[in-house]
């Protein structure tokens, strides 16, 4: 397993920049984010476009290529993390045509995984967002599978602030729910970019979830979480982790580090560790930011060989 970092963070560096630093710094892998150029997310850490996928040829997808291998990169996934079950069509069409330009990049430059959500319209039951996924995503599967690239789902509920009550904008975020996707659409194509961080204040078992699915799993994000008890005291678990918990870099949290990548090697997986990067005690400029993955690596390094 190689260590690697999501670029998001770094949202105004450019990417051969970033490339240069990670390469220096122990991070021979990156999760590059590609979120639209012309109008990025709202939410923190969303926006960050990297590469200008709706526009990229394919001489252009070699050169890139070519300038990261040659400071040693490789690349995981490209990241692009929206709503693809949004309640407005037009935004949900929006979402679908950029992830599809996501994919064609990947297949250009030869990237084995496209991160991102299934999504989820939080006004709506999850019987009833599981009919919209049935409905919407068997094409995007589609066009994943035909441009020779694969999908990894992070787990996470989306759920964090009083406007993604009740439901949370990402349904994929359970065993259940990941069980019934994978029955309900033909081939492998659909898999995970495992974060057990969300597991962790879900309390699911992480490595339950290595152990049984661990042929899906086709990207780890390493982020950790911190559990506010006060907080968890004030608002209860049904808050569904509004006021009680925090994400932390690896380290500085409850995650159990030599337990998840010991189930990891126990099955096999031998995938990218990318580092998340969302901890609000390492950001603000660029240099925190650097410091943050400096302590994460030394955090995982000694796990991974």
């Amino acid at each position: 397993m190689k260590l690697g970092l999501l670029t998001a963070p770094f949202e105004s560096t450019p990417l051969l920049e970033v490339a240069d630093w990670a390469a220096a710094n122990g991070y021979p892998v990156l999760e590059i984010a590609c979120w639209p150029r012309a109008a990025g997310e709202a939410r923190r850490y969303a926006g960050t476009s990297h590469i200008d996928v709706a526009n990229l040829s394919q001489g252009e997808a070699d050169d890139l290529v070519g300038e990261l291998t040659s400071r040693g990169i490789e690349v995981s996934g490209l990241g692009y993390y929206p709503n693809p079950l949004h309640p407005d069509l037009e935004h949900r069409a929006m979402t679908h045509e950029h992830l599809k330009a996501v994919m064609r990049a990947a297949a250009l430059m030869g990237v084995p995984v496209v991160n991102t959500f299934i999504g989820n319209d939080k006004n709506l039951s999850p019987s009833e967002n599981f009919a919209e996924f049935r409905k919407v995503w068997p094409e995007l599967i589609a066009y994943a599978a035909d441009s020779g690239v694969k999908i990894g789902i992070e787990n996470c509920p989306m759920i964090f602030s009083e406007d993604e009550w009740p439901g949370g904008d990402n349904m994929a975020h359970s065993p259940a729910v990941w069980r019934a996707m994978f029955d309900a659409v033909p081939g492998d194509t659909l898999g995970l970019n495992l974060d057990p961080s969300h597991l962790v204040w879900q309390m699911i078992d992480a490595e339950r979830v290595v152990e049984e699915f661990a042929s899906r799993i086709y990207h780890v994000q390493a982020k950790d979480v911190e559990i506010d008890r006060n907080g968890l005291y004030e608002h209860g678990t049904t808050s569904i982790g509004i006021g009680w918990q925090r994400p932390r870099l690896p380290g500085f949290g409850e995650v159990d580090w030599a337990r998840f990548l010991s189930a990891l090697y126990r099955v096999g997986y031998d995938g990218p560790i990318v580092v998340e990067h969302e901890d609000r005690k390492f950001e603000g400029t660029d240099e925190l930011v650097k410091r943050g993955f400096l302590l994460a690596r030394n955090v995982l390094q000694p796990y991974l060989v």
